[in-house]
């Protein structure tokens, strides 16, 4: 009798590890670098560049979007948006360099753009921060980001302000970081 138990359970456990793996080949074949999700997202034509720009290379970003709770002008108090903090990643899963305020963009080259907002369109969910289409100008070192023109922010999950926690005087001047990725693929002019 505890042969006959001990070859059901083999065979149970010989499907389960046959299921996990079967799940596991799957999960590889719809993710890619940093566990992204490798479906393509229409891109809204509010953020399409310029006609005479090509997409030159896109770097997947992990960090914060950081706010600070403040006096609104409306009354009461709301989180206000200061800066981004994230590292920057190429599609080998490999830093090659950081985003912060201004918006800016830094390769670890010691090149940097810096952007402004033209155009931005809602996230996927309420809490993914807005894709953007950003004019950019080099304000570095020569080197991989000297020739960027635009970029745009897509594919974003996260970063949104938080619903709760900014609401009394006593919030005034707390700070938070809300997680975030996204896919940043910068534009050069046509050559």
């Amino acid at each position: 009798m505890a042969s006959i138990a001990t070859a059901a359970s083999f065979k149970f456990n010989a499907r389960l590890a046959a299921a996990a793996l079967c799940t596991g080949l799957l999960a590889a074949c719809v993710t890619g670098p940093s566990g992204t999700t490798e479906t393509a997202r229409a891109v809204p034509a509010a953020l399409k560049p310029a006609d005479g720009e090509r997409a030159a290379f896109t770097w997947h970003a992990v960090g914060s979007q950081i706010y600070e709770c403040r006096a609104s002008d409306k009354g009461g108090w709301a989180w206000v948006f200061i800066a981004p903090e994230a590292d920057l990643f190429n599609q080998n899963d490999e830093k090659v360099g950081s985003h912060g305020a201004g918006p800016s963009w830094n390769a670890l080259d010691g090149s940097k753009t810096v952007g402004a907002v033209k155009a931005r369109a809602d996230g996927e969910r309420p809490a993914d921060i807005p894709l953007l289409l950003l004019s950019a100008k080099s304000a570095g070192s020569p080197g991989k980001m000297a020739a960027v023109t635009s970029v745009q922010r897509l594919n974003t999950e996260g970063g949104n302000a938080p619903a709760k926690g900014c609401a009394t005087q006593a919030d005034t001047g707390k700070r938070v970081k809300e997680g975030y990725t996204a896919d940043y693929v910068f534009f050069a002019k046509n050559t």
